[in-house]
């Protein structure tokens, strides 16, 4: 539980944009700040020093550690503040024990503050990220938008071809568009009318530097795909557009990600645990920057049960009436986690019978 003996006022901070909204509770729950905070070094670091100027120590508490509420959790370290977050979840649960339904910075505020003072149990430490952390996170995040939209960009690809020439889609066993010779194919050659004018020997002279082993038979199953279809679906001459279009944009994407993940390797191997992280079977340069700035050096969980609970992995009981006899693992609740194994966070995961009856796995999230 975090250590709150020493506080002299609990300032929680509803995090914002241009602006945070500060409220200041003493231990004995007076109101000493209500206002909002321009999210600037200079004003925070004035109400920060004049706070523990007058009470001693300030424990600034935020419900976003992260993006927007970076600044302030810096500067307050700067100054010597004690910082802990209030999860956005536990905050929102608070919040619906307090009267009135409006929602409200300065009601956000407040709830942060008076639960910080009242229940420290909810509060969670900060630990100061070293530079390497720091760096890793921001480009792990960029990694993951770069991957979120080459998935956007071959499901529209993958989209049009079925719209307009399902064979083309699903002919040939060749499916990966993240292949350089597939790319370049449809760069340059996006719709049946032009694959058909490019010609069979043509094509495959040309993708075989790229693709030696499969060029001849992805051109051989493409042709195929081309004759299992007559009719010209109306739209198609659109793809001469579109299709090279998304394919340049694939491209560019896969070439961004093949550079980032050289950075992030080069970040990773400078730090202590990447030779830990590899060794592990199946993780490679992405996931082990993942884990690290998911869990850290894992020196805040006390043991492996503690990590396995906050994976999500510990069995829990669920038990009604007669039915207890039956335990299930919790799905994944960390994002982090849940991009590590690439299941959704609300996958559903079967219940595991410990000496009873097995029953029914799956139920909706």
């Amino acid at each position: 539980m975090y250590d709150i003996d020493d506080v002299g006022v609990f300032l929680g901070l509803d995090v914002g944009k241009s602006a945070h909204h500060g409220h200041g509770l003493t231990p004995a729950s007076k109101k000493v700040f209500d206002k909002p905070l321009p999210n600037s070094e200079p004003k925070l670091r004035a109400v920060f020093d004049k706070l523990a100027a007058k009470f001693g120590t300030v424990l600034v508490i935020v419900d976003q550690p992260a993006s927007i509420g970076a600044l302030p959790l810096t500067v307050a370290r700067d100054v010597g503040c004690k910082v802990a977050y209030l999860p956005g979840l536990a905050m929102r649960r608070i919040a619906d024990l307090y009267p009135g339904e409006a929602k409200t910075d300065a009601k956000d505020a407040a709830v942060i503050a008076d639960a910080a003072r009242t229940m420290p149990h909810t509060l969670r430490s900060l630990e100061l990220t070293d530079e390497i952390t720091a760096e890793l996170t921001v480009l792990v995040g960029f990694d993951q938008d770069l991957a979120a939209e080459a998935t956007r960009t071959s499901n529209r690809i993958r989209g049009l071809l079925t719209q307009f020439h399902p064979s083309l889609e699903t002919r040939p066993r060749t499916p990966r568009l993240d292949h350089s010779a597939v790319t370049w194919l449809l760069e340059r050659h996006g719709s049946p009318a032009a694959l058909r004018k490019a010609g069979r020997r043509r094509l495959v002279e040309v993708i075989r530097p790229k693709a030696p082993r499969m060029a001849q038979r992805l051109i051989d199953e493409v042709f195929d795909a081309l004759d299992e279809q007559t009719v010209v679906v109306p739209g198609t001459g659109t793809l001469d557009v579109v299709i090279p279009s998304l394919a340049r944009s694939l491209a560019a994407v896969h070439e961004q990600r093949r550079a980032l993940e050289a950075q992030i390797g080069q970040l990773l191997e400078a730090h202590p645990l990447s030779p830990v992280l590899t060794s592990i079977p199946g993780v490679a340069v992405r996931t082990a920057a993942t884990l690290l700035i998911t869990v850290g050096d894992g020196t805040s969980f006390p043991t492996a049960a503690h990590l396995a609970s906050y994976a999500g992995l510990a069995p829990t009981t669920r038990s009604s009436g007669t039915d207890g006899e039956n335990q299930r693992t919790h799905s994944f609740r960390t994002a982090g986690l849940s991009r590590v194994t690439g299941k959704p966070t609300n996958f559903p995961y079967p219940y595991v019978s410990y000496g009873g009856t097995k029953r029914s796995t799956r139920r909706s999230a």
